[in-house]
């Protein structure tokens, strides 16, 4: 129950097996009908659920006992029993194969063929030739023979109405749709037979009118509970013969005893009209079948991209690949292995253990739901349950071992931005290394010969997992300490975007669909980010770490200038340090920079675009987002 459409469904088949129940029950006590026909209306109202229903109580339920062959005489009563009987074999066809053809991991494109020969078979060899025998009479291949083109001309208008709706439905942005484990695939099955019923309907009321298929039939079987003695209804036969197929010998062809002989259905139709509309039911059909190519993906299949729910607004053509899908895709809200509040910070220190003289650190991919601001969550990737990932500290000079274990749904690598180490170690998935799966644990070892602001981050489907959380600072003291570097205070900022709708938290990119609507300081928006308390007169210094991937972040801070110390770990000369209220944070780099308290009060640190100081475009206590206070007593 991850969207609201998931409410719906449960609503929606809760109707549908109350429907079905009631139709089943009624069929069988009530309805004077062949066993053919009963589970026909089963069958259609378990596919269309109340809509079922309503068809069945307004088109072929006995009003009063007896009137049933008069009651279903008028010939649109008769196409929705002819449509029913298609319906109900061809969509019980159709849907096994869908769930058969997904299971397997069949593109679409030949799912929906797959579909069509296996609704086209089931309808015609079964449910028409099989179970409707003993009411056509003659042989079993004799009916095949006979049904042929009716069923061929059903089904193809049935086709063209569900191919439309299962291929834009499923390929669209909930791609759930896909998997027939999820109820929502199910959801996309109901609405497709709808329309397909729908488009099937009006070639079933001209088949039936001109005695091409039958429509609703009665039965009464002498000595059955439906078995009416004379006068005592209005359509009471008492010629020992209890079925006919009503009305039809008056009003549109054609009739059928059964329980004392069978009627060979002559049709009036010229093979000029046959050959007709078979052949705009075939055109429909293509129409249905390729249409969706122009606009979806069609060569994709639920292996694929089955599940991935897709960001409102992303632009998905024919040629959308499936890993740029997967990249842009929502984080599975069932994925969520734990829940943390505002009290949990994220940025925390990692002590190492020391052994044999190697500082160890353990880091753990999870997926976890993290508190960004009162009352809003994002569901991310963490490294150790926390947003940002805990800080490594580190002394230059220091041999280091970082064992990374993976409990993500996907591959993963870490990659330690701007240290020289060797090759092997570097990160980068597919190049210096195979991504780490599931489950599994890769060590990286390497001697710290640098100093400075450093950060670590994914580097497997980088655009995805960094913008989802996986990113942490990394400081390495240096070997002889600098006393022009010193601060009576230290505050590192790691700054993220982030993208949330409707609940669903999906990775934020500089592009259609991605763009994002919440912003954080070391995993908060204001005003639930940090406030920095200091006195006049005491200087702070301010690591920012641009650990975010879409845009360039000018942070500036109020109260006067600062100076610039740093540059992306490399210290800067004295003479080359210099004074500036605002820097220009592009991610990845990285700026070391010391501020004095000069005057009592609440100066901010914030980023000077001002979107990026609301949140979702709400300002709340004076802004929002990047944002946060310095609190000079």
């Amino acid at each position: 129950m991850i969207q609201p459409i998931d409410y719906f469904l449960v609503v929606w088949f809760a109707l549908a097996a109350a429907s079905t129940g009631y139709v089943g029950w009624d069929q069988y006590r009530n309805n004077p009908e062949p066993v053919v026909m009963k589970w026909g209306f089963i069958l259609v109202t378990l596919y269309m659920g109340p809509l079922g229903l309503l068809l069945y109580v307004l088109a072929d339920k006995e009003p009063r006992p007896g009137e049933h062959e008069t009651f279903i005489k008028a010939l649109w009563k008769q196409g929705v029993g002819s449509t029913i009987h298609c319906v109900a074999g061809d969509a019980t066809g159709i849907i096994l194969a869908a769930a058969i053809t997904a299971m397997l991991g069949l593109p679409m494109w030949i799912d929906l063929i797959v579909e069509y020969v296996a609704g086209f078979a089931f309808g015609l060899f079964i449910f028409q030739s099989l179970f409707m025998k003993s009411m056509m009479g003659g042989t079993y291949w004799q009916n095949v023979r006979k049904s042929f083109l009716p069923e061929f001309i059903s089904m193809n208008f049935m086709m063209a109405g569900m191919a439309p709706v299962m291929s834009f439905l499923m390929m669209g942005r909930d791609m759930r749709a896909m998997v027939p484990t999820e109820l929502l695939f199910w959801g996309v099955m109901s609405l497709g037979v709808i329309a397909g019923f729908t488009v099937a309907y009006p070639s079933n009321v001209w088949l039936v009118a001109r005695r091409l298929k039958h429509g609703l039939m009665t039965e009464r079987k002498p000595g059955s509970r439906f078995d009416v003695k004379k006068g005592q209804g209005a359509s009471a036969r008492t010629d020992g013969n209890h079925s006919e197929h009503a009305g039809h010998e008056q009003d549109a062809g054609g009739g059928h005893h059964s329980n004392g002989g069978h009627h060979d259905v002559q049709s009036d139709a010229t093979p000029a009209q046959r050959a007709a509309l078979a052949g705009v039911s075939l055109l429909m059909l293509v129409l249905g079948m390729v249409a969706p190519a122009n606009w979806v993906n069609l060569r994709l299949s639920a292996h694929d991209v089955g599940g991935a729910i897709m960001p409102p607004g992303m632009i998905m053509d024919r040629n959308t690949p499936a890993a740029a899908m997967l990249d842009m895709a929502a984080i599975d809200p069932r994925d969520v292995v734990a829940t943390y509040g505002l009290d949990v910070r994220g940025d925390r220190d990692l002590a190492p253990r020391i052994e044999n003289g190697v500082k160890v650190f353990d880091l753990e991919t999870a997926v976890i739901r993290w508190s960004i601001l009162q009352g809003v969550t994002v569901d991310a990737y963490a490294f150790n349950g926390q947003i940002p990932g805990p800080r490594l500290r580190f002394r230059q000079g220091d041999r280091v071992r970082i064992n990374v274990t993976n409990r993500l749904p996907e591959t993963t690598t870490v990659h330690w931005h701007g240290l020289v180490l060797p090759n092997i170690m570097d990160g980068p998935a597919h190049i210096t290394q195979e991504p780490i799966e599931n489950g599994s644990l890769y060590r990286y070892e390497f001697t710290a010969v640098q100093s400075g602001t450093y950060l670590y981050h994914s580097h497997d489907h980088v655009d995805r997992q960094q913008a989802l959380g996986l990113y942490g600072a990394l400081i390495i003291d240096p070997a002889v300490a600098d006393a022009s570097l010193e601060a009576d205070h230290e505050y590192t900022v790691l700054l993220q975007e982030w993208l949330l709708r409707e609940g669903l938290t999906y990775p934020a990119m500089p592009m259609d669909g991605g763009q994002p609507n919440y912003f954080t300081i070391n995993g908060r928006a204001y005003p639930a980010t940090d406030t920095i308390a200091m006195r006049v007169g005491e200087t702070l210094k301010v690591r920012f770490v641009g650990s975010n991937n879409g845009f360039i972040h000018p942070m500036h801070i109020h109260g006067g200038p600062f100076e610039v110390v740093a540059l992306d770990g490399q210290t800067l000369q004295p003479s080359a340090r210099y004074q500036a209220d605002t820097i220009n944070v592009a991610p990845g780099q990285r700026y070391d920079v010391i501020w004095k308290a000069r005057l009592a009060g609440k100066w901010l640190i914030h980023c000077h675009i001002g979107h990026h100081t609301t949140n979702n475009n709400v300002e709340m206590r004076g802004g929002g987002g990047l944002m946060m206070v310095i609190d000079v007593a």
